[in-house]
């Protein structure tokens, strides 16, 4: 099973780069989902073919199903008996009737309930491949942090005390959630933009974020991009070839920064229909695999590591180092602090706690480098008094 989410900031055509990546898979023979978690609900425009909540074959396509997740739905239909027992336990717990009212209400639950039934569509059907037309960035990151944070609210809740069997599994139902999000074996990222500053640098910022979060991203695609207007002449020809120079500085200061998007031309009708999207998908990926992304990929997962063998690198004064690698801006905003045995890590105001090793856990942090490529950390023990 392969797990493809498209995702990208609003308005630059990740609904139909998904939808157009799923009729290619099924048309090489792979069973593929096409699925939408966003509220926008744009999928069933892209294949030209009404859409439900339950998966339904794409008419004119062998082995592509398509469908629309209805979040809210979800909700009014499988949260309510859960925040009952949780209601009931934090009341049997001490608090009174307001406070256990609205400690059970969790910020993000239609999302993290959307997730689920993504999780649930691709393990209960005959597809090989899911292809997730997720929502725009700052709610696909919204949405991609929910297993982590609140199995973190639950913990902290409820401890190791004995809680109702729904709880336990929803507990348990996070942990997997989560690690088929952190396993680039299954689920990776396509990031869709197009070549416009400041597409780019939220771009970059889902980058350093999705690898706070130990997910892979294998590929960027850079949609919309103007044809070259060749020998034309006029005011038309001269507009365009002004938009295509903004355009490949744009992507020349990518390619100086290491990332090297696919390419997609604007085109002059939107692409409606299996048959426009099979076109469009040839000119994305050509002769390649389209579950192969554009190369390897483009930002690395978050990964913890001292000296090559697992083990803590003494530094030249003394103590250790530590490097973290994600990808870093110039201009990013760094924090780091101890939080019981682990590091928060703060980019750019998305925070991550990642567990320290244990050689390391007595030491306290006395500085810290970067480069476009991570952080270097080091670390002293803590001395006791002489």
């Amino acid at each position: 099973m392969r797990i493809l989410l498209f995702t990208g900031k609003g308005g630059v055509g990740k609904t139909t780069l998904a939808a157009a990546t799923g009729a290619a898979l099924a048309g090489r023979g792979r069973k593929t989902l096409v699925v939408s978690t966003d509220p926008a609900h744009s999928l069933a425009d892209a294949f030209g073919t009404p859409l439900g909540t339950d998966p339904a074959e794409v008419e004119g396509t062998a082995g592509l199903w398509a469908a629309q997740v209805d979040s809210r739905t979800l909700a009014d239909r499988t949260w309510h008996e859960l925040r009952g027992e949780l209601r009931k336990v934090l009341t049997g717990a001490g608090l009174d009737i307001l406070d256990a009212e609205e400690l059970t209400v969790l910020p993000g639950v239609d999302e993290l309930l959307a997730l689920s039934e993504v999780q649930r569509l691709a393990s209960h059907g005959p597809w090989d491949t899911v292809v997730v037309d997720c929502g725009p960035t700052a709610e696909t990151l919204r949405l991609l942090s929910l297993p982590e944070a609140v199995s973190g609210y639950l913990t902290r809740m409820y401890g190791t005390r004995r809680v109702a069997a729904s709880i336990r599994r929803l507990g348990t139902h996070l942990d997997a959630l989560r690690s088929l999000l952190t396993d680039p074996a299954v689920t990776t990222v396509r990031l869709v933009l197009t070549p416009e500053r400041l597409v780019v640098a939220e771009a970059r910022r889902t980058l350093t974020s999705l690898a706070l979060r130990g997910i892979a991203v294998d590929g960027l695609i850079a949609n919309r991009l103007m044809p070259a207007p060749g020998l034309w002449r006029g005011s038309a020809a001269k507009w365009l070839r002004t938009r295509r120079d903004q355009q490949d500085a744009v992507l020349a200061e990518l390619a100086a920064a290491g990332f090297r998007p696919a390419l997609v031309e604007h085109r002059a009708s939107e692409p409606v229909g299996t048959t426009a999207l099979a076109e469009l998908a040839r000119e994305l990926y050509g002769s390649r695999d389209p579950l192969a992304g554009n190369g390897k990929p483009v930002t690395p997962l978050l990964t913890v590591t001292a000296g090559t063998a697992g083990t803590a690198a003494t530094s030249p004064g003394g103590g250790f180092r530590l490097r973290v690698a994600l990808p870093l801006e110039r201009d990013s905003v760094l924090d780091l602090a101890r939080v019981d045995d682990d590091l928060a890590i703060t980019v750019d105001g998305f925070r991550r706690l990642v567990a320290l090793p244990e050689t390391l856990r007595p030491c306290r942090i006395t500085g810290a480098e970067s480069d476009a490529d991570g952080l270097t950390i080091t670390l002293a023990e803590e001395r006791g008094p002489e």
